[in-house]
């Protein structure tokens, strides 16, 4: 490999060359090729790079601009204020998804993104806190695995779902879960394909047809499992009802709007917007960011535009 100048781009360390000895707090890397002290507590920010095996300096992707630097910043209530957070850029949905962030730290939300500027992020946290419908003590839930644009086929996706493993594994977690569904349906869930070819199999099934799918680290553990409500999604109400959170801040923008569209064409429709970890857990639905459905049946978790609401409705 060539030698490259430049900064270390771990952000906890000092600006030093490459080769320097990083501080002791830093983040381990993803092959552990420098052996650290321990992190005091699973939820100290920090960030980590991949590092060549055999130089132990960090990996230049040549197929990325910008030098192609595979590192990945730890959002945390520290730095959240000043970051991105990649599925929101900027103005109030940023604001409202950011305020719903802050509030799960304390309940072990991480939260990684890539350095360079895109949606390229992971999103989890412990089980027991997770805002979907499942039993799943001891387990770690993925709230969200995206990397879309440029930045898709340059092995972010595995990165960050490694680094995950390397956090619940640390914690001695059972392993990790995460909802998905194939084709039409996955619209916002991860892909199976990718899950099954990375250890996952399929640990429930929703009527609707999102799946629960679990990477377990232990043998015979019991897998994670849907809740009633969630494996078997319905609403005792005709028109539409929506269900939905901050935890995606596309909900900002485009529920109001939808709701106004609504009003506008005299469609029944009615909004729940579910504020606590406790209603998320028993909402009639396997996914609760968004969930839609008309005259008692599930719809999609598809986020509508006011235009989509329209078609779905049939005018």
């Amino acid at each position: 490999m060539k030698e490259q100048q430049g900064w270390c781009i771990v952000y906890s360390c000092c600006k030093k060359p490459y080769g320097c000895e990083p501080e002791p707090y830093i983040g381990r890397s993803l092959v552990q090729a420098q052996s650290q002290e321990p992190f005091e507590s699973p939820w100290k920010p920090r960030a980590f790079v991949i590092l060549e095996e055999s130089t132990k300096r960090p990996m230049w992707h040549p197929r990325l601009r910008g030098a192609g630097k595979m590192s990945y910043i730890h959002i945390t209530e520290e730095n959240i204020d000043k970051e991105h957070i990649c599925c929101a850029m900027s103005g109030k949905q940023s604001l409202a998804k950011k305020e719903w962030l802050k509030q799960r730290f304390n309940e072990g939300l991480v939260f990684y993104r890539s350095e360079e500027r895109g949606k390229c992020f992971i999103e989890y946290i412990p089980a027991e806190n997770a805002w979907v419908p499942i039993d799943a003590d001891g387990w770690i839930y993925i709230n969200c695995l995206w990397v879309a644009g440029s930045l898709k086929g340059h092995g972010h996706s595995g990165n960050l779902l490694s680094e995950c493993i390397r956090d619940a594994k640390e914690q001695g977690c059972k392993g990790i879960c995460i909802l998905s569904a194939e084709g039409r349906k996955r619209e916002f869930l991860a892909d199976p394909k990718f899950l099954s070819y990375k250890g996952f199999e399929v640990a429930d099934v929703s009527d609707c047809g999102i799946n629960l799918m679990a990477l377990s680290f232990k043998e015979n553990a019991e897998l994670p499992k849907f809740k009633e409500c969630a494996k078997h999604p319905a609403v005792d109400e005709d028109g539409f009802v929506l269900y939905y959170t901050d935890q995606c801040p596309f909900t900002y923008y485009w529920v109001p709007r939808v709701r106004q569209t609504a009003e506008e064409h005299n469609i029944p429709f009615k909004t729940i917007h579910i504020t606590d970890k406790e209603t998320a857990q028993r909402t009639p639905a396997p996914v609760t960011t968004y969930a839609l459905f008309r005259d008692g049946q599930f719809l999609t978790q598809g986020i509508q535009s006011d235009k989509k609401f329209l078609a779905l409705a049939g005018l």
